[in-house]
């Protein structure tokens, strides 16, 4: 499909790690709990799932648990009125930043590894399923 490439996809990348060192910096400001941050951190991948549903179900979700529409409207809903709503934004958007920095984009509905950013470094689900296999 239609992947960025060359210094577009660097500054996406970029973008991305400017992205995840705000949420952290923002995550110390307000002296969340970092074992909460630990805990939920992963928590968008859990997104991936609804691959078993097939890949045009499984983009659509998967893009929007890692599109920034959802923690943006929480982070604003919760500033100065709900600190759990911010601190759960901080760590969506801190995860989001690091997929983006990691080449894990937005995804295509034909494949997994179709990303807005080309293909990730790794395939993430057969990694976790050989994971899964030698335990």
């Amino acid at each position: 499909m239609g992947a960025v490439q060359g210094q577009v996809r660097t500054w996406l990348r970029v973008e991305g790690i400017c992205m995840l060192a705000a949420a952290l910096l923002a995550y110390r400001h307000y002296e969340f709990g970092w074992a909460a941050f630990l805990l939920f951190f992963m928590a968008p991948d859990l997104s991936m799932l609804a691959y078993l549903r097939g890949p045009r179900i499984g983009a659509a979700v998967y893009n929007a648990a890692h599109a920034l529409l959802a923690p943006s409207l929480l982070l604003a809903w919760g500033l100065g009125r709900e600190p759990a709503a911010v601190q759960a934004a901080l760590i969506w958007f801190a995860h989001i930043g690091l997929c983006r920095a990691a080449r894990f984009g937005l995804k295509y509905a034909d494949a997994f590894d179709d990303t807005h950013l080309g293909t990730p470094p790794f395939n993430l689900p057969n990694f976790l399923a050989g994971l899964l296999r030698r335990a």
